[in-house]
């Protein structure tokens, strides 16, 4: 087992954790039913994340994921339509990151022996990242600083600092020049 690696037998969820999913669940049906950027359509986001938003972001409905209280976003987040947060791991978004549409952040996956456990492994998405349309982020990745994920591209390991990745799975193709960030 990797040392930030938790297992859930979704079995022994409590009767707690189930009115917590369900809740979670009719607060996303009921987002992704409200006309965006109004102050109803702030407040589900507001309902759902907690203080786990910061200033100036804002989220694209649609939305689908799971366990949406293990997401952190920072300042100045953009995370546009069709986003697929699937948070049991943890999901860390931070400062200054642009999300486009129809990406997924994959935080957990199903034990290949018995699928009612779930191995979760935190995704962490660094200040100015920006992640391409239809990328995939998997379990126990890092998007380094000012990073590029190119479009469609399946990110199986850490992106270093200011590394371009795109392909699947996704390989550095370029190295920013951090001097001019």
């Amino acid at each position: 087992m990797v040392s930030n690696e938790i297992r859930v037998d979704m079995r022994d969820m409590t009767p707690e954790e189930m009115n917590s999913a369900m809740k979670m669940s009719e607060l996303v049906f009921k987002l992704n039913h409200t006309m965006p950027m109004t102050d109803e359509y702030n407040d589900l986001l507001k309902e759902l994340l907690g203080d786990n938003i910061g200033e100036n972001s804002q989220i694209i409905a649609p939305i689908a994921g799971a366990a949406f209280d293990h997401i952190k976003i920072g300042n100045n987040v953009f995370i546009n339509s069709n986003s697929l947060l699937m948070a049991r791991g943890g999901i860390t978004i931070e400062d200054d990151v642009m999300v486009a549409a129809n990406v997924q952040f994959l935080s957990n996956n199903h034990d290949e022996y018995d699928r009612q456990i779930l191995v979760c492994r935190p995704i962490h998405i660094k200040k100015g990242a920006w992640i391409g349309a239809g990328a995939s982020i998997l379990p126990g990745v890092t998007v380094g600083e000012y990073a590029i994920v190119g479009a469609g591209a399946i990110v199986t390991k850490d992106v270093p600092d200011y590394a371009a990745v795109v392909g699947s799975p996704a390989k550095v193709i370029k190295t920013l020049d951090k001097d001019k960030f």
